[in-house]
């Protein structure tokens, strides 16, 4: 039996001749079946681009959002690098204060204190990547400004300290603290019966026997006010040291300071000798509180 025939006419437009297409069922149906599943492609690409221009705004957005989240991972990067100097610069303060106090007992406590840092992972790009959202930049911020608070008032915690601790180096090292001169104690400070005519006066300091020609030394910080010779006290060295407090070197031979000099504790200022009214060679030395004359051995270390 013969497969039916299916009939298309072709109609023209005006006054053309109708046309007949004659074409076997099962052809028809393949075409009418190629025509359908062209429509649904059709319909289906039509929707996914409207799909896909609905999503472009969003999308847009998602991208600023990467972008400034990326330029505030980059801002907080550069604060942790800032606060990391801000951190070196401290314990290089805590490093100038442990040296000012040189506590061994400090040198090894630290040497049991636990350490730590932030984590190795925190700058680490790709870490940073895989761990992108608003939350997590805005965590790191606020423990960022805890920590620059935290920072800051430790620095000027340390600097009040380290201040202090300079402050009070300056006043020991301009505090009269060593013997000027190497020898015996042969006269003290006080009320004595003088060498001269066995009358009681009041000696002003302390002498101290030694030879002639040796090294006499400043006993601390300061700055020589006088050099020269003062009468009885022969040639004369006075140090001015801060704090109300001055210092007397009598009877040298010979002085090495100049008025206005600077001198620091322990350089030599002369030579012991016996210049003035002395019975032999010896040092005078006197220590002045706001020009009162007190007991230098109260100066003196034991």
């Amino acid at each position: 039996m013969a497969p039916k025939k299916v009939t298309i006419l072709l109609v023209p437009d005006g006054a053309g001749r109708v046309k007949q297409v004659r074409i076997s069922r099962p052809l028809a149906i393949s075409f009418m079946a190629l025509i359908g599943l062209c429509v649904a492609a059709l319909v289906w690409t039509v929707h996914a681009y409207t799909e896909v221009q609905a999503k472009i705004p969003r999308m847009a957005q998602l991208q600023r959002e990467n972008l400034l989240q990326k330029e505030q991972i980059l801002l907080a990067t550069q604060r942790i690098e800032e606060v990391s100097r801000e951190m070196a610069a401290l314990r290089e303060i805590d490093r100038q204060i442990k040296g000012m106090i040189d506590l061994d007992e400090v040198k090894r406590d630290e040497q049991c204190q636990g350490r730590g840092g932030s984590d190795p992972g925190l700058l680490d790009p790709k870490t940073l990547a895989a761990r992108v959202d608003r939350e997590l930049v805005q965590g790191m911020h606020r423990s960022l400004d805890h920590l620059e608070m935290a920072v800051e008032a430790s620095r000027e915690d340390k600097t009040d300290i380290k201040k202090f601790l300079e402050d009070q180096k300056t006043v020991l090292a301009s505090t009269p603290s060593i013997w000027p001169a190497k020898g015996s104690l042969s006269s003290a400070f006080g009320y004595r019966n003088s060498p001269f005519t066995g009358e009681k006066e009041f000696h002003r300091g302390i002498d101290i026997s030694t030879r002639t020609g040796a090294l006499v030394v400043a006993s601390a910080d300061g700055t020589a006010s006088f050099t020269g010779w003062e009468g009885g006290y022969g040639r004369v060295v006075v140090i001015r040291h801060g704090q109300g407090l001055e210092t007397k070197y009598a009877h040298l031979k010979k002085s090495f300071v100049k008025k206005g000099q600077h001198v620091k504790k322990s350089q030599p200022i002369g030579l012991a000798g016996s210049s003035g009214r002395s019975t032999g060679p010896h040092l005078h030395y006197e220590v002045r509180l706001n020009g009162v004359p007190v007991n230098p051995i109260r100066y003196v270390r034991k």
